[in-house]
């Protein structure tokens, strides 16, 4: 209920400031557009819809302070909460003398009473309470929204455009009202003008003193609620302290579990970063953790939760952090760095975080480099290697495939982790082809350069392995371990064996449906493997069927 209800306020806000705008025009205006304004805000059924989502709102802000576990929170959550809290209290003066002092004496709203009362009693105090209030409301919306809207795929290209807008507002707004407020003060001026200016709006003594003792006691109980709402976290903060179940965080930190607060909550409550974009809502998945021992015990995702995971393809034992609330001994491990942004958790298969998959793996490599660079520059080496792996590069892409690494002159590539075997076997075949015919571009090109011709040998096999991220900081992505990798980087090795540019295994010949009984065929032993492998031999990859 927080969204709607925030929306429903925010365009309150919203239209009130292009009320104000209005005075930089005239102060007519502004009266006229304030008619305009109490229609639609102050009549039925917009005054229920405005007051219930004012009452909603600060509700659901008092139940989410009084059910947090503990109060380490991020730079925007702090200062939303902040400014949202300190909404109501810079607000009761002007609700009390304006919307309840009409209601119960009668008292006239129209803009040049208040801006009388704004602008010209207590030296103006009024009206800089009044611009900070707009600036704290707005300030609260605008955080609000944007927290919301950056899931959003459209938000990146929207952003320079709302953000100028978010500017753009306020700034009139205030301009607006700050020569209203001059237009006033200079009517002000002139002898008797407030005093006709009150008789006429029914301002007595006693609803003067009746607003400002209301304001004074609404913003007592409003401490004092808060307060207690803030007493339900430190209870529970107390609590765990008692001894209880424990988050084992990846195994390295034992962590006391709070009662009733999620994994997220916990962790972050001992001061471990933990990526969380949208605020531990169960929108962004940044904070999604792997579950170990222990995770018997939690109970199946919620509908909203299951969404998420389903939009991410995350496997089995994956979990939201901000969604779980152990209330036993259970092991978690993040799998987003703290740093993870948006972007990052809109999208996320499922073998990111690892899995056996069947893939074809390539392993291809230049031959006789070492010589070729001995008496080059570096910078000729650079040249030469990075032409070279663009060249290889587009190709495996071309073809569908995905390069894992570049390894000194040699590349690894990965085809069909999204696809399956047999696609991939017949990508890899094809990324050959294309590799092939470039490098043969690539030799025309510098041939003046070169004393003789590049070349190179590809291994391909297809089968099992692990699938995954790995790394560290900066230097991490996908890529795959296992007896499969291990085999095409051998069959790669045989290259210089056979004296041919491809090794590929029987195996991923028959996944990829190709005829290549031309070639010759060979069983060898690989070490590592318990069993001999069939391979075809291909001299010339240009020999290759189509």
């Amino acid at each position: 209920m927080r969204l709607p209800s925030g929306l429903v306020l925010f365009v309150f806000l919203a239209s009130h400031l292009l009320n104000h705008a209005a005075g930089l025009i005239s102060l007519d205006v502004m009266e006229r557009g304030l008619g305009l304004f109490i229609l639609v805000w102050e009549k039925q059924p917009g005054l229920i819809l405005l007051s219930a989502a004012f009452a909603v709102h600060i509700a659901n802000a008092l139940a989410s302070i009084w059910q947090r576990r503990s109060f380490r929170l991020k730079g925007w959550q702090a200062a939303q909460l902040g400014l949202g809290l300190a909404v109501p209290i810079l607000l009761a003066a002007h609700v009390f003398g304006t919307v309840i002092a009409y209601e119960v004496f009668g008292v006239g709203t129209p803009y040049r009473y208040v801006l009388a009362r704004l602008w010209v009693e207590g030296g103006g105090t009024g009206a800089w309470a009044q611009a900070l209030l707009v600036l704290v409301a707005w300030g609260h919306g605008c955080i609000g929204l944007h927290y919301w809207l950056r899931l959003k795929p459209w938000y990146g290209r929207a952003l320079p455009y709302l953000y100028a807008a978010a500017l753009l507002l306020p700034a009139l707004a205030l301009a607006g009202f700050v020569s209203a407020g001059m237009q006033v003060s200079a009517l002000a001026a002139q002898p008797g003008w407030m005093e006709a200016l009150y008789r006429a709006n029914k301002l007595t003594p006693e609803a003067r003193a009746f607003a400002e003792n209301g304001a004074l006691w609404t913003r007592l109980a409003i401490l004092a609620v808060v307060l207690a709402a803030f007493a339900g976290p430190v209870a529970r903060m107390l609590l765990a302290r008692r001894g209880g179940p424990k988050l084992y965080y990846r195994d390295s930190r034992v962590l006391d579990i709070i009662p009733g607060a999620t994994a997220l909550e916990i962790i972050r409550a001992a001061g471990i970063p933990q990526a969380m974009v949208c605020g531990g809502r169960g929108r962004c998945s940044t904070c999604r953790v792997r579950i170990g021992t222990g995770g018997e015990h939690l109970p199946p995702p919620s509908p909203e939760e299951a969404r998420v995971l389903q939009r991410i393809g995350a496997p089995e034992g994956v979990r939201l952090a901000c969604q779980i609330r152990p209330v036993r001994d259970l092991e978690v491990t993040p799998l987003l760095p703290p740093t993870a942004t948006a972007r990052e958790g809109f999208h996320g298969p499922g073998h990111r975080h690892g899995q056996e998959r069947e893939v074809a793996v390539m392993f291809a490599d230049l031959r006789g480099f070492t010589q070729l660079s001995e008496h080059r520059l570096p910078y000729d080496v650079v040249f030469l290697l990075n032409r070279y792996f663009a060249a290889m590069g587009q190709s495996i892409e071309e073809a569908g495939g995905q390069v894992d690494k570049f390894i000194g002159d040699g590349v690894m590539a990965l085809f069909g982790v999204e696809s399956g075997r047999d696609a991939g076997s017949r990508q890899a075949l094809d990324a050959a082809r294309r590799m092939a015919a470039r490098l043969a571009e690539l030799n025309q090109a510098l041939a003046s350069d070169l004393k003789e011709p590049l070349r190179m040998g590809i291994g391909l096999h297809v089968g099992p392995a692990i699938v995954g991220e790995m790394g560290y900081g900066g230097v991490k992505g996908l890529t795959a371990v296992g007896d499969t990798v291990n085999t095409a980087s051998r069959l790669e090795g045989l290259c210089k064996t056979y004296t041919a540019e491809l090794v590929v295994s029987q195996d991923l010949i028959d996944h990829a449906g190709a005829d290549l009984s031309a070639f010759r065929i060979e069983r060898v032993a690989i070490r590592g493997r318990g069993n001999d492998l069939s391979i075809r031999i291909v001299p010339e990859i240009a020999e290759l069927p189509v």
